[in-house]
């Protein structure tokens, strides 16, 4: 008989029991529900709902209970269709009538909401952990190629000449605002749902701040129709980890192109590409490759939790048993992509010469030669297009700008003089945008150390579990 079976007359049909069971993916709450449970059960014994004395019972039961589940000795059933029931059940044919206590005052609504949140908060702190790694991993490459020159891309064509550290620290900022929205969902979820009940409380005298207190939450839910229905931190977390995974599929299709032949700006480490069955030269980036495309594996959970919510009546419905499975492989997603993400770029080589010849072909320096124009006394409209001119006629010359005669460039404009190789040279493009937020070196130097700071906050922060 189910633990609720009272009011049936007939078992439940075996495909039903199949198909609404749970215990094949909620099994990973094991540890976040015995912990609850121990929580939930002092707070009785405290407030004198049940004895003192069956209430350290319990616990001693469901301490038993999960020491042999994290040894392995205890098989969960189907039949009793969630972790909740499976560990209620064990209870209840190790203690006896002392384990149906342990319910009172609680549903598994107010349980459920209660475990995600407690497995969510824990997998919040690891996923900024691996964020913050990530970071760290930026900044050592980026240190180390503060000089390094190479071309700046608008529309996939070449701009403007950077460094490759200033590239890198862009993805360092899109990290940065990653891990502080993974601290703000982690305000949402740091909330205690146990006492709302199945929707409406309870009618029993319990002390809701005791067992938020213990089990870690900085405050309590407000309403207990929400409580147990709200989903809203789950579908945050999966946003969050969706943008993670934009940012992470942005740098990995860059370094899949800068890896390529055609590109040749870095080469992947062989721990971090595989070959070909059957082309021999091969040398694929198929970890960057991999990540790339479980981005879209988390934006259709993301999507899937959205449209699950979306029409649902309060308070509770069993629409939103399908929050698991998404939940638990979005953690999973980001955590492998992450995990492996780190070494991979720690470990790249840089081929420093191939990328500056990149950054001093495309006719990079343009926009250089127009400001050249520009301190010479001539309006920007007019330097663009004396300087548009200059580009047409050297590419029908097959020539850079910096290859032009100085008797070529005054065809176009008497300003023109022996000091335009000078300010035209990629290394004097570079060093001359010595603006807070620019490629130069010293400006990418004093990004890099604002961002060993913000690491260290970043670190102090989770430390202190993200408060």
């Amino acid at each position: 008989m189910k633990l609720w079976g009272g009011r049936f007359t007939k078992n439940t049909d075996k495909l039903v029991e199949d198909f609404h069971s749970s215990i094949s993916f909620d099994c990973k709450l094991y540890r976040h529900d015995i912990r609850g449970s121990i929580a939930h059960a002092r707070m009785l014994g405290e407030t004198g709902i049940i004895s003192q004395e069956d209430a350290q019972t319990i616990i001693r039961g469901l301490r038993e209970i999960l020491a042999d589940l994290e040894a392995g000795r205890v098989e969960l059933s189907t039949e009793a269709e969630d972790i909740h029931m499976n560990i209620e059940q064990l209870l209840i044919e190790r203690i006896g009538d002392v384990g149906k206590k342990l319910h009172t005052a609680r549903s598994r609504n107010d349980q459920v909401a209660l475990d995600t949140r407690l497995y969510l908060k824990e997998e919040i702190e690891t996923i900024a952990r691996l964020l913050v790694d990530l970071q760290e991993a930026i900044v050592e490459v980026a240190e180390v190629h503060v000089d390094t020159i190479m071309p700046g891309y608008t529309h996939l064509q070449k701009a403007q000449p950077v460094t490759f550290g200033h590239h890198l620290m862009a993805y360092f900022e899109m990290f940065q605002r990653d891990w502080e929205r993974l601290k703000d969902c982690y305000k949402r979820t740091d909330v205690c749902p146990l006492g709302s009940g199945a929707l409406a409380g309870t009618t029993f005298p319990i002390d809701r701040h005791l067992v938020a207190r213990e089990l870690g939450f900085s405050k309590i839910s407000r309403n207990s129709l929400d409580a147990v229905s709200d989903r809203d931190y789950i579908v945050e977390f999966a946003a969050a980890a969706s943008l993670i995974m934009t940012h992470l599929s942005r740098l990995c299709e860059e370094i899949i192109l800068w890896a390529s032949h055609e590109f040749a700006f870095i080469e992947l480490d062989d721990g971090y590409s595989t070959g070909s069955s059957i082309m021999p030269q091969k040398k694929n980036p198929d970890v960057a490759e991999l990540v790339r495309g479980k981005a879209g594996r988390v934006y259709g959970h993301l999507v899937g939790l959205l449209t699950m919510i979306k029409g649902l009546p309060l308070a509770y419905n069993k629409d939103l048993q399908e929050d698991k499975e998404a939940l638990f492989d979005v953690v999973d997603t980001v955590k492998k992509s992450l995990l492996v993400f780190a070494p991979m770029l720690r470990t790249i080589t840089v081929n420093k010469a191939r990328m500056l010849q990149g950054a001093r072909g495309g006719f990079t320096n343009a926009t250089d030669v127009a400001d050249y124009l520009v301190k010479k006394g001539l309006g920007f409209r007019d330097a663009h297009r004396i300087v548009g001119e200059l580009v047409l006629y050297a590419i029908e010359k097959e020539k850079n700008l910096e290859e032009l005669t100085l008797e070529e460039f005054k065809q176009f404009d008497r300003a023109f003089d022996e000091d335009v190789y000078e300010a035209i040279s990629v290394e004097a493009c570079v060093k001359r945008r010595d603006v807070y937020g620019g490629p130069a070196p010293q400006a990418v130097l004093q990004a890099i150390n604002e961002a060993k700071k913000v690491l260290k906050s970043n670190r102090d922060a989770y430390n202190e579990k993200l408060r």
